[in-house]
């Protein structure tokens, strides 16, 4: 699963996400993508399983552009332990995903199959979607 190597400061607050996404709105390497049509934020197993069961449909045709990491941790309480005594420890990593943001690019596939691919990874993601290809002008 993905983390960071190293991190600035070991806990973070939740935050609230706003607004839509400036970077990382629109395609820089493949032909489609994936697109967030709504912020939450998503853990690194569930990026780690969309992952996965896009490059299985595709069959390991193409290429696969990751285009969000996890790099905000959560922390949490063990089980059973009374409220007050300070924040958990550090369990999981998140990504902040706002809307707009591309989260996936695939390249060197037809449509159909890219289509396929990306409704099968979005099914493993927390959020709505929607899938958004390149304009070709020739």
């Amino acid at each position: 699963m993905l983390q960071p190597a190293r991190t600035k400061y070991r806990k973070a607050h939740k935050g609230r996400i706003k607004g839509k996404a400036n970077r990382g709105s629109k395609l820089n390497f493949g032909s489609h993508g994936l697109q967030a049509t709504q912020p939450e934020r998503v853990t690194s197993r569930q990026i780690e399983a969309a992952r996965v069961a896009l490059t299985r449909h595709m069959k390991r045709a193409g290429r696969v552009w990751l285009r969000i990491f996890p790099n905000i941790p959560v922390s949490k309480k063990p089980i059973e332990v009374r409220m007050g005594k300070g924040k958990g420890n550090p369990e999981y990593f998140v990504c902040r995903v706002k809307p707009g943001r591309i989260i996936f690019e695939i390249d060197g596939v037809n449509d159909v199959l890219a289509k396929e691919a990306f409704d099968r990874a979005a099914s493993k993601l927390p959020i709505t979607t929607k899938i958004i290809k390149r304009n070709v002008n020739l």
